[in-house]
């Protein structure tokens, strides 16, 4: 799945030790607010001191996140998991000028067929002696 939009929120990293393997581990979640006529707000994850450094995400940032969903159990209560595994700072933010030799965005709508491409045929001129205009 993939959130676009800009980053409002970084907060601080987590980290410790796995009890299970005893390895360390560190993540870091951000807030991303979508650019919607409602806009969204979406907390997601970065795990692994390697990616952190990989992406890093700066506050105000315009980007395109991807994620994946998780849920799990614990003690009779459900909790999400939005984990992000790439990002993408290429994106055009909407109402904006497009950047010279910028490529569009996956999902990005295209632009708006020129009126010479209407789906419509042109009006075709009315038959001789015809008391109507109708085709019919």
């Amino acid at each position: 799945m993939e959130i676009t939009g800009k980053i409002i929120a970084v907060l601080p990293a987590q980290g410790g030790v796995s009890q299970r393997t005893g390895n360390q581990w560190k993540s870091q979640d951000y807030v991303i607010e979508t650019h919607d006529q409602y806009p969204k707000k979406c907390c997601f994850r970065v795990f692994g001191e390697e990616k952190i450094n990989q992406f890093n995400i700066q506050l105000g940032e315009e980007m395109t996140v991807s994620f994946d969903i998780d849920s799990h159990e614990y003690q009779g209560r459900w909790f999400n998991d939005v984990r992000a595994w790439a990002v993408n700072r290429n994106v055009q933010v909407p109402g904006a000028a497009p950047v010279a030799g910028a490529a569009p965005v996956a999902g990005e709508a295209p632009a708006a067929a020129p009126a010479a491409e209407a789906p419509f045929p042109p009006q075709q001129p009315a038959a001789e002696g015809s008391a109507d205009d109708l085709p019919f």
